[in-house]
């Protein structure tokens, strides 16, 4: 495992852009989901477990 580096900056309420070492990316949140704009996508499943996917 490496050293990452990620920053996380709030645009509005459910929206914020992501800074790392591969650029910027956008995201917000819809409901219990969460779209980037890289094509991911993270829903938040009861019981404590997620589950991560690609849009694009």
């Amino acid at each position: 495992m490496g050293i990452y580096f990620r920053k996380r900056h709030n645009v509005s309420k459910n929206s914020w852009l992501n800074f790392s070492k591969s650029g910027v990316s956008g995201s917000t949140k819809v409901g219990p989901a969460t779209f980037n704009s890289r094509g991911g996508f993270s829903v938040k499943l009861p019981g404590g477990f997620h589950f991560r996917g690609r849009w694009k």
